[in-house]
């Protein structure tokens, strides 16, 4: 069970396999693994259990942060995230800690939750993908339709007030028209934009 995997020397949490959206350019569809994982489709949902001794069993020497990250949305497993950011706390106090997330932590469920992510989340990287509600639906495919979009968007403003350090990213699918326009998002959130590749 792939639920800790290194990518470019850094460890990733991989705590679960579900997510609301079906990105048009998601590598799930493409590939089985990232970086050291040949697969990262779990055979079952982890359990507390599984991810503890994942914990216990890997080394987290030498390694600066720890990024919640893999073939699922990690709010998905919010305890389970929650749970294993207060283990790295205790245990591994020097690492900083990322979560990266398509923001639809309070759509998935009902209720707002970046304030539950205070204290355990050094810094946060939110999956803006489009600079307007139906070019994020179109891209995006979430079962809420274009209210989504303004879900990632009231996560961000909340992640703000809870979480030291958040980012907003676009995959670079997007024209350099429209990456200007999430580029003028971000700058009114007053957070960075980061444009990355597809991988």
């Amino acid at each position: 069970m792939n639920i800790i995997y290194t990518y470019h020397n850094t460890p990733y949490l991989n705590l679960t396999n579900r997510c609301p959206c079906r990105c048009v350019f998601c590598l799930r569809e493409t590939q089985q693994g990232v970086g050291s994982a040949a697969t990262l489709w779990h055979a079952k949902e982890p359990a507390w259990a599984d991810i503890e001794q994942a914990l216990l069993g890997f080394d987290f020497s030498g390694a600066g942060e720890v990024v919640f990250c893999g073939y699922g949305e990690p709010t998905c497993a919010l305890e389970h995230l929650r749970r294993a950011a207060a283990w790295l706390r205790e245990h591994h106090p020097q690492l900083k800690l990322r979560l990266n997330t398509n923001g639809l932590g309070d759509l998935i469920h009902g209720r707002a939750v970046a304030g539950e992510l205070a204290g355990l989340i050094d810094s946060v990287s939110i999956s803006l993908n489009a600079p307007n509600a139906g070019r994020y639906h179109a891209l995006v495919r979430t079962k809420w339709g274009e209210a989504a979009f303004d879900a990632v968007l009231a996560f961000a403003r909340a992640a703000k007030k809870h979480i030291p350090h958040v980012v907003l990213s676009v995959v670079d699918v997007l024209t350099d028209e429209e990456i200007a326009q999430c580029q003028a998002i971000a700058d009114e959130l007053g957070v960075p934009l980061r444009v990355r590749g597809v991988e």
